[in-house]
């Protein structure tokens, strides 16, 4: 894969890449879709995310559009699993797409931090949510999110990192990570799956 031999300069990341295969990024359309179903996956295993997305989709004859989950009542979308937070999120998101746009074709045109900046308006969606989205929906390979706890733990282990508070870890995080432009999403990609805990999109 094209990044490879540019992310094997760092010889730490190295000894993480070589564990598995490449990747490759697939953009996806529908982002609304995508969206709702990183909500519905947050702070869930992986198999029970699993589960609920696909009771969440098996509520519908086809894929959903905005308007079909706006119009889903509340209890219908607790009875498949969701809290009550994450239904009124599931709303927003779906609201959100009907009323201000959410296009793949919208979104392909403004670069990642506008992108953060206008998905984090929806109530329920943080920028860990849309870093995910800008990586496994909309393809972006140069993203890094500091926040994520199994790319901390990932990289505190392969560099060796000792306790530090927060803020000198992210620094330090960001320091390493400067190195993989532009592939810093899959730099990711393979600490993740280093420490076998890919997110749950």
């Amino acid at each position: 894969m094209h990044y490879l031999q540019h992310l094997q300069k760092d010889k730490k990341l190295a000894t993480a890449i070589q564990h598995h295969t490449s990747f490759r990024l697939q953009p996806r359309k529908q982002v609304y879709l995508q969206l709702c179903s990183a909500i519905i996956g947050q702070q869930l295993s992986v198999k029970v995310a699993a589960v609920i997305k696909d009771r969440f989709l098996a509520l519908y004859p086809s894929t959903p559009t905005p308007a079909d989950i706006i119009q889903t009542p509340y209890a219908q979308l607790r009875s498949i699993g969701l809290s009550h937070a994450k239904t009124n999120y599931v709303h927003n998101v779906a609201q959100f797409a009907l009323t201000q746009g959410m296009e793949y074709k919208q979104l392909k045109k403004m670069d990642d931090e506008t992108v953060i900046e206008y998905l984090t308006q929806i109530k329920g969606v943080g920028r860990w949510t849309v870093e995910m989205l800008l990586m496994f929906t909309l393809g972006r390979e140069d993203v890094f999110p500091l926040d994520d706890l199994g790319i901390q733990q990932s990289m505190q282990q392969i560099y060796q990192l000792p306790e530090m508070d927060k803020k000198t870890l992210r620094n330090k995080m960001e320091k390493i990570a400067a190195h993989w432009r532009p592939f810093r999403t899959y730099a990711c990609m393979h600490l993740w799956h280093w420490k076998d805990n890919p997110p749950l999109l």
